[in-house]
């Protein structure tokens, strides 16, 4: 088996040293092995990402000295793949319409999971004139996977975590989850399931602050009889409080490190040094 994995930033803002660890981690990982290492740009948000961070994206990396195999892959351009499965999943009521605001999803959410609020199931309840009614007064729903449903279809969810090991879910700290966003037609778990197929990719490599939403993505493989790859969950790189580096929280870019006079290839030596004396794979 060829080991393919890739790195998968959201043009949201510029890239971080939590992000360089991964990109360098998943990219030397598939150098080790004669694999390949793609770049796709998770752009699907398009009320968040702007084109100027993924031509940011491209600089880094090379300044980084990474490299990758094949064109950029970008998920704006894939909409209509996107749209697609998801009327596959319409077709087999797998998923339904959900036409909740955040106030009445917290209003009537049983508690917390993996993901903060589980959905209480409100719109799953909905009967065919009622949907009918909301679509045609306008609204635009969000579309959900049926849980339950779909796990009487799959049986229990089991997936490999190369430092976790085996994983077996049944469907806690999760409930329905989005599938479609109202406001861009898809969702992460969609076109990340679908792209890491059509991609080919054998090994995904991410933090794990994704670790908990794997599962879904692997329902989802089940459900469309898509390969399923295996997965690392590394560990988060953190600021001085502990916390998991964000964009959202003004974290310093790379490019402001390199503007400070950090060498890229200092920076790079530093990152492979927190990696070594790891064996992520111990076989491919």
């Amino acid at each position: 088996m060829t080991f393919v994995t890739r790195f998968a930033p959201s043009p949201t803002g510029y890239l971080h040293i939590g992000h360089a660890f991964s990109a360098v981690l998943a990219h030397d990982q598939a150098r080790a092995v004669d694999g390949r290492f793609l770049l796709r740009v998770e752009d699907i948000d398009h009320t968040r990402c702007r084109p100027e961070f993924v031509g940011a994206i491209v600089t880094d990396l090379a300044a980084l000295g990474l490299s990758w195999d094949g064109p950029i892959w970008r998920q704006a351009e894939r909409m209509q793949t996107y749209r697609s499965v998801l009327d596959d999943l319409k077709a087999r009521e797998l998923v339904y319409p959900c036409f909740c605001t955040r106030r009445q999803v917290a209003e009537a959410s049983p508690g917390n999971g993996f993901d903060g609020l589980i959905y209480g199931g409100t719109c799953a309840r909905l009967g065919p004139s009622q949907v009918d009614a909301r679509l045609a007064e306008g609204a635009v729903p969000a579309w959900r996977l049926r849980l339950h449903h779909a796990l009487s279809l799959t049986g229990d969810v089991i997936w490999q975590d190369q430092e976790a090991g085996v994983q077996r879910w049944q469907g806690e700290g999760l409930g329905d989850v989005v599938i479609a966003r109202r406001d861009i037609g898809t969702s992460y778990h969609l076109a990340v399931t679908v792209d890491d197929a059509a991609q080919n990719i054998s090994h995904v490599i991410r933090g794990k602050d994704l670790f908990h939403q794997t599962p879904v993505h692997v329902l989802l493989q089940m459900l469309l009889d898509l390969p399923r790859p295996r997965y690392l969950h590394h560990r988060l790189i953190q600021d001085g409080m502990g916390r998991k580096l964000s964009k959202s929280e003004g974290v310093r870019s790379l490019r402001d490190i390199f503007t400070d006079g950090t060498d890229a290839g200092s920076l790079v030596g530093h990152l492979r040094s927190m990696i070594a004396g790891a064996s992520p794979w111990d076989s491919v």
